[in-house]
């Protein structure tokens, strides 16, 4: 029945119209038929869903509507009866058609998942489907396909559209080494990759399940209004029934009943909701679910981490100083090989210069333990090694001579980061590793702070100089600095304690405690890890602060919806209470007027889905390249 639930409203209105002609021709007999007819056709499904909510000990909709029809066919007022089934039939075939607008993003997302993959299999190309694709094939990625898998390239280069990962338009440049993800497209080039992971498990596919569950869940919101619905049908039957007692007019209770329909203020929620939801998912921007969207309207602190966040996390080695008599590329060769047991971003920076120096570091360490916040401590042919921070040194008993200290101090003064380095517990040598401030950064916090946003703050574990040195440049409120991960939930704790609303941003394994522990979490999820992206509740995939400040300002611009599609139904629902009492509005027109605002209702949420489009100045091949992944009709 759903399934024809169109046919059904057209025969409705085909029926409705004859009736109109037999009208004029004062064909009596034929006139009653169409609008009984009519009434059938249509209310045969209202009716249905009015049975099977009674059945759930549910109060719908369906069931006002239901009463109202068959009190009017009692009266005999079938045209109004014939009527009030065909619009509620021909509301709610619009409420699907634009929800499922609103759902837009998804529908993208799904469609540009790639089918397909060219894997090299006993040394010949071989065509199979995309879930056959196993972890450690080869596979060949020609220009305009879609890569099907998440990988690392091993040969070739291209220019790659991630705009279904990050929102980002502009292709990247991609050539040996660098990580690639399922549903991007090659623009440009030719690439062979390792598939890394593969069908559920890549970027691509957690998107799509991240935006699904997001656009499920509800807002305080919307789940009140659904508590309130169950309670407001049945009262609305019991005041048309009160209304029909102290005034005997039936037409004027079965009027109360569907004019008092509560459609517009339970659509009006979701819709909004799902709309603000797509939004972000178009502009890389994954908040899971309208509970968090709701929260993140209300954060008034920022708490962020600093590399990898608020700076690009991609740390460069700027100088190694030698302190003891050691040749410089061996003791790199030793400290990379032993780095090999840390995800951190200053240790893959050192890892990163021993291979531009082609040293050989293919070994793992003989033994390694990683001291959170701290570094490292491992053995290395045969040599025990110390790498880390000042804490470290200290807790290991390994002297800082004071020249190497007031170097050390120097180079953090200037903006790097000074990596302590003993071997066999002696010190001998500093290594000095910088990084970069995003160059969206100071733009995406000014704009958070017209936003609403009260307090900055950055949590690191980064020296004081250092930290002092971004945070003077970026405007940030406040700073604490070598901090292990436990010291920055005990700040976040802190800031909720002083009835903060806190929003805490991270990229790495020791953010995620941060990030749980605060209001709303959010992760970096090009450069984030895995955990960081399970933990948050907003995903950043293109790696750009200034994504969220769109989510913080679409968070706003959702919940202001909300709120207007909230008043409009009341507003609505008052106005045509009004309208019955002084004999103005009656049934037929009442259900158009009810219809029309749930119509309305759902347009406007559905203006959430255009939201900042129109800021963003995309130059021609970048809209070309939009074009290509979004579909012409989303820059309108």
């Amino acid at each position: 029945m759903n399934k024809n639930k169109n046919y059904l409203t057209s025969i409705s209105f085909v029926l409705i119209i004859s009736g109109l002609f037999a009208s004029g021709f004062d064909i009596e007999g034929m006139k009653k038929m169409a609008f009984i007819l009519a009434t059938f056709v249509a209310g045969i499904p209202i009716a249905t869903k009015a049975y099977h909510s009674v059945k759930m000990r549910a109060f719908s909709i369906e069931l006002l509507v239901t009463i109202a029809v068959i009190g009017a066919i009692f009266i005999q007022e079938y045209f109004e009866a014939a009527v009030v089934t065909f619009l509620f039939l021909f509301g709610d075939f619009l409420e699907a058609r634009t929800l499922a607008k609103t759902r837009s993003a998804l529908k993208e997302l799904v469609d540009m998942a790639p089918q397909e993959a060219i894997v090299v299999r006993n040394g010949s190309q071989k065509i199979v489907s995309v879930e056959d694709v196993e972890v450690g094939e080869r596979v060949v990625i020609q220009s305009g396909a879609k890569i099907p898998v998440d990988g690392r390239i091993v040969s070739g280069y291209a220019f790659i559209n991630e705009a279904a990962i990050t929102g980002e338009a502009i292709p990247a440049w991609k050539h040996e080494k660098d990580h690639v993800f399922s549903g991007t497209i090659v623009d440009n080039g030719f690439i062979e990759i390792i598939a890394e992971k593969v069908g559920d498990d890549t970027t691509f596919s957690r998107i799509i399940e991240l935006v699904e569950e997001a656009q499920e869940s509800k807002t305080k919101t919307e789940k009140f209004l659904n508590t309130f619905s169950h309670y407001y049908t049945p009262a609305v039957v019991g005041l048309a029934t009160l209304v029909f007692v102290i005034t005997r007019d039936l037409h004027l209770a079965i009027t109360f009943l569907v004019i008092a329909c509560p459609g517009a203020l339970v659509i009006g929620a979701p819709v909004s909701n799902v709309a603000g939801i797509g939004n972000g998912a178009m502009h890389g921007v994954l908040v899971k679910g309208g509970e968090v969207m709701e929260k993140l309207s209300k954060v008034d602190t920022l708490m962020f981490d600093k590399t990898g966040t608020l700076t690009k996390g991609r740390p460069e080695v700027t100088d190694i100083r030698l302190f003891q008599e050691f040749e410089e590329n061996e003791l790199l060769r030793l400290v990379a090989q032993a780095e090999g047991i840390s995800e951190h971003h200053l240790g893959q920076a050192i890892i990163k210069e021993a291979k531009a120096r082609h040293l050989p570091i293919t070994k793992a360490p003989e033994e390694g333990e990683v001291v959170k916040g701290h570094g490292i401590r491992a053995k290395v042919d045969g040599r025990r090694l110390v790498i880390g921070n000042r804490k470290l040194m200290k807790n290991e008993k390994v002297e800082l001579p004071n020249e190497l200290s007031q170097y050390a101090e120097e180079r953090e003064i200037g903006g790097n980061t000074a990596v302590f380095v003993a071997v066999e517990d002696q010190m001998i040598a500093v290594i000095s590793i910088a990084d970069q401030i995003r160059e969206d950064a100071a733009k995406a916090l000014n704009e958070m702070r017209k936003n609403g946003v009260e307090n900055i703050i950055m949590l690191t574990g980064d020296n004081c100089y250092t930290a002092e040195l971004v945070a003077t440049q970026l405007g940030i409120d406040k700073f604490y600095a070598e901090l292990l991960p436990e010291q920055k939930v005990e700040y976040v704790k802190m800031f909720k304690q002083q009835e903060r609303i806190v929003a805490m941003a991270g990229d790495g394994i020791n953010d995620a405690p941060a990030i749980a522990s605060a209001d709303v979490g959010l992760a970096m999820g090009q450069s984030g890890t895995d955990i960081s992206m399970e933990t948050a509740d907003v995903v950043l995939m293109g790696d750009k602060l200034m994504q969220f400040s769109h989510a913080y300002a679409l968070s706003k611009a959702t919940i202001r919806n909300m709120k207007q599609n909230t008043f409009l139904a009341v507003a609505t629902v008052f106005i045509l209470l009004i309208g019955v009492l002084i004999d103005s509005i009656h049934l037929a027109s009442g259900m158009f007027i009810h219809e029309a605002s749930v119509l309305l209702v759902i347009l406007n949420g559905m203006r959430l889905i255009g939201f900042n489009q129109k800021s963003k100045k995309l130059g021609t091949k970048a809209q070309t390249a939009f074009r290509k992944q979004w579909g012409s009709s989303l820059l309108k």
